[in-house]
């Protein structure tokens, strides 16, 4: 039997995340797909590779690899360049690398690859197991479902299965603005026009991935979530709020953990207001609570938009960001509000000007005017893949955006998104350093939320915020357990310094507000820091 290694480098794409806590889908379907085959598939991590653990013998080694997006991670990263090349050289049998390094001209000079997956690396693996030979087309609709049942398996040696573990499950494929070229830095158009999963098919991929322990799933892959299973093409784009309405609730019928989802095109949003209120109430209704549809806007210049066929004015992504606030606001069960929109800013295109940043800024200050809120503003520069561009900005002027926004823009839309005293309930704790100790609830974009004193990683915490960064919050851990927390964790709270802390450690044990009230002696503070423990 044919033995197929899969080395999941972790894939991090615009629309598809594939580093830790997620598992991208496009691994899984080549899995999928050399089990189809008839192979005998063996799955690793590049974390295990930086181990050092010794790979297994195999007739065809799949590298996984490419981050198609500019990152911050915080337990591992995907692979480097570097470790990519390294990892060629000492590959088993036949080596194939897939994944957006496939279609990166830098990895084109890897001369140790026997062939570049640039296509589809599932179709190719399967067709290379078949027949020997790689191949250079997309899978089909029937191979797609099937792969992805097939390759749920790989969840179970995945080092962040069950928890923190987040499956991605794509949708579809293509855009529908694919007649006109789409945006100009995306390769989705090049894909051709969409091809939609049916609802039944994904939920059954989501059914096997939860029968098999995944407890979180994200709904991605695709360039608008609003438009799955829409009619029309281009700016005759149709929602389908019945087909979303049936594949949100049948998996919502599993009892997952989380289910989350990822962008949407604000212009489809805007168009089809009534449509669009109707999917956003699904989502609403059917996913779980800090869910964040991110909106493609990139640019709020006109002349941006036109030099690169952008697919949203301002004023429909202004549109859109009112009626995702207005149907998701409410605050749900993980302290988070049910629905938020994100948006996406791209710097270094064609047509941009000093101008441009002015403008980007001046669309963001009135969208904190109107008291709307974000989850999230992701600024970054364009990668030059599917073609190259004229930036008209320079680097130092794209890192002063992005401090003014991060310091005017964002900070202030956190304060409003999470006030001190906010409960958010299931923090994974993943990181230490130092005496500090970090974590984030699982989901699509996360906050990252910092503890000021060492806590367990590895387990679930709720929080209470007592505190602002530019992108992320300081908390405590609720309840403070008063009588064992450390002095470090009192002195994290509203008004506490040093002396308060070691007042309050004396006199241990409290055991209700009249003993913490002898020891804080200021009738204010108490009620600053009494939300933050559970005393009577």
């Amino acid at each position: 039997m044919t033995r197929v290694l899969i080395i999941d480098c972790y894939i991090d794409e615009p629309a598809s995340l594939g580093v830790p806590p997620f598992i991208s889908p496009h691994v899984r379907a080549v899995a999928g797909a050399a089990i189809d085959a008839g192979a005998e598939i063996l799955y690793v991590t590049i974390d295990a590779v930086r181990r050092r653990d010794k790979l297994p013998i195999a007739d065809l080694s799949v590298v996984m690899a490419g981050a198609g997006v500019p990152g911050r991670y915080l337990r591992t990263l995907p692979a480097s360049f570097r470790e990519v090349r390294a990892v060629s050289e000492i590959l088993p049998g036949f080596r194939m690398l897939g994944g957006p390094a496939s279609i990166d001209p830098e990895y084109d000079l890897l001369r140790s690859f026997d062939a570049l997956a640039k296509v589809d690396a599932a179709a190719s693996v399967f067709d290379a197991v078949v027949s020997g030979e790689s191949s250079t087309r997309w899978r089909s609709l029937d191979e797609w479902n099937r792969w992805m049942i097939l390759g749920a398996q790989i969840v179970l040696s995945h080092p962040d299965f069950p928890q923190p573990l987040i499956a991605e499950v794509e949708t579809y494929r293509g855009c529908l603005r694919y007649r006109t070229g789409g945006c100009s830095f995306c390769i989705e158009p090049l894909k051709g026009a969409p091809v939609f999963r049916e609802p039944s098919d994904i939920i059954k991929e989501a059914k096997v991935l939860s029968e098999l322990g995944v407890r979180n799933l994200r709904l991605g892959a695709q360039t608008c979530f609003v438009s799955y299973k829409a009619r029309g093409l281009g700016d005759d784009v149709i929602p389908n709020p019945e087909a979303i309405e049936r594949l949100l609730s049948g998996i919502s019928r599993l009892d997952l953990d989380v289910l989350h989802l990822d962008n949407a095109d604000p212009s489809v949003i805007s168009r089809n207001p009534d449509k669009s209120r109707t999917i956003v109430e699904s989502i609403v209704e059917h996913c779980t609570s800090g869910n964040v549809l991110a909106l493609g806007m990139e640019s709020a210049d006109p002349k941006v938009i036109e030099a690169n066929n952008l697919n949203s004015t301002p004023d429909q992504v202004l549109d859109a960001v009112r009626i995702i606030n207005e149907a998701g606001g409410d605050r749900g069960e993980n302290g988070l509000p049910r629905l938020l929109p994100g948006l996406n800013f791209l710097v270094g295109l064609d047509g941009e000007s000093d101008r441009t940043l002015e403008l980007n800024l001046s669309f963001l200050k009135k969208v904190l005017e109107e008291r709307l809120l974000l989850r999230r503003i992701n600024i970054r520069q364009v990668i030059p893949i599917r073609r190259n561009f004229r930036p008209g900005v320079s680097h130092s002027k794209f890192l002063r955006f992005k401090e003014q926004v991060r310091d005017g823009i964002d900070n202030p839309i956190l304060q409003r998104l999470v006030p001190k005293g906010t409960l958010l309930r299931d923090i994974y704790t993943e990181l230490r350093e130092g005496n500090r100790t970090f974590g984030r609830q699982i989901g699509t974009y996360p906050i990252l939320v910092g503890f000021e004193y060492p806590i367990e990683v590895g387990r679930f915490i709720d929080g209470k915020v007592v505190g602002w960064g530019r992108r992320s919050v300081t908390a405590v851990e609720y309840p403070l357990q008063v009588n064992t927390c450390t002095l470090a964790a009192l002195q994290s709270l509203p008004s506490i310094g040093k002396k308060r802390a070691a007042r309050i450690a004396r006199m241990r044990p409290i055991r209700n507000l009249i003993d913490m009230a002898a020891a804080i002696e200021d009738d204010q503070t108490l009620s600053l820091i009494a939300p933050y423990f559970d005393l009577e």
